[in-house]
């Protein structure tokens, strides 16, 4: 198995695409997979040079960027040569490809633990994670290897083996997907539920001033809403696409694995925006740039106030005060 732009190319191959149209998919392909890259290389960059960052909570998002970061480079290289590097490389994507979105059911379910269910052990729980995450990674990929014959098709290694192939594609990777989508709206829509009554109450119980102070914070809540989008919005087309063809898989749409190969490549980069960038991050660099273009001499003079701001602003996980105990 590999990713869904990978999927869609290589079974454009196989179609009624041209050449033309198998080389633009191509082409879109490493384009949207290397945005991905930096995206996500750039949230690792981040979590390496930061100290403030490595938190209990942005080591998950460390962890998800580093997955992102990983199916991303893959997915760029193509296919070596036949052989063992075929199967390396159709085996390492669909490693990645999956431990990214299930690192995203992670964080959610973190968030609800935190949250909803008002537990604090959830960094007693990184191991579980780790065995949760890496361990299905590894069976789904074992599962989809079976009976497989990997090939050189065009520019990546890919397999076909048939509707039973497709079936067991499937299996392996769209069930556990939107099985994780589900989850996260479910997860994400109690989190927001709850915290938004709270913050209702606490309103209705304090002056306007308090009322104007929790705006930013009720932005940040339903930034939350959104992260399960990002799945839905990176792995629908290529769904559609992959029903379609196998209800007709000789007839192949260019538009459909168009937009297949484009959004499944971009979700590092939806990720990295996302969970990644939030204000925690944007602090640390924004700290760092002031040492180095604002002289010492002058540091003392400048308004702070934009920065005393920023600082009350907690990024969106780490505001759940989940943090080392160290």
């Amino acid at each position: 198995m590999v990713s869904a732009g990978q999927a869609a190319a290589a079974a454009a191959a196989g179609g009624n695409l041209s050449l033309h149209d198998r080389e633009i998919l191509t082409s879109v392909n490493a384009v949207a997979s290397s945005f991905s890259l930096l995206g996500s290389g750039f949230i690792v960059l981040c979590y390496v040079l930061f100290k403030e960052l490595r938190k209990f909570s942005f080591k998950l998002v460390f962890y998800l960027a580093l997955s992102d970061m990983l199916c991303s480079f893959f997915n760029i290289i193509g296919d070596p040569s036949k052989g063992f590097f075929c199967y390396a490389q159709g085996y390492t994507t669909h490693f990645f490809c999956v431990a990214s979105f299930l690192w995203t059911t992670v964080i959610a379910f973190t968030l609800h633990r935190t949250v909803v269910r008002h537990k604090t052990d959830v960094e007693d729980l990184e191991a579980m994670f780790h065995l949760y995450v890496w361990g299905t990674s590894l069976v789904m990929t074992v599962i989809r290897s079976i009976g497989n014959d990997h090939r050189n098709l065009g520019a990546w290694c890919w397999s076909q083996t048939g509707r039973t192939g497709k079936a067991v594609h499937f299996i392996t990777f769209y069930a556990p997907l939107w099985g994780a989508i589900l989850y996260n709206g479910f997860s994400y829509f109690q989190v927001i539920r709850m915290l938004n009554n709270a913050t209702r109450m606490a309103v209705g119980m304090s002056d306007r001033a308090y009322h104007s102070d929790a705006r930013p914070d009720m932005k940040a809540l339903n930034r939350w809403g959104y992260y399960p989008l990002i799945l839905i919005g990176s792995w629908t087309f290529g769904t559609i696409n992959r029903i379609h063809d196998f209800i007709e898989p000789g007839h192949k749409i260019f538009w459909l694995s168009l937009l297949d190969v484009g959004t499944a490549a971009l979700m590092g980069l939806f990720n990295s925006i996302a969970y990644g960038l939030n204000s925690s991050v944007r602090r640390a660099i924004r700290e760092r740039l002031d040492l180095v273009i604002w002289p010492e001499t002058i540091r003392p003079w400048l308004p702070n106030s934009s920065r005393i701001r920023n600082q009350q602003q907690e990024s969106e996980l780490v505001s759940l005060k989940i943090q080392d105990p160290h």
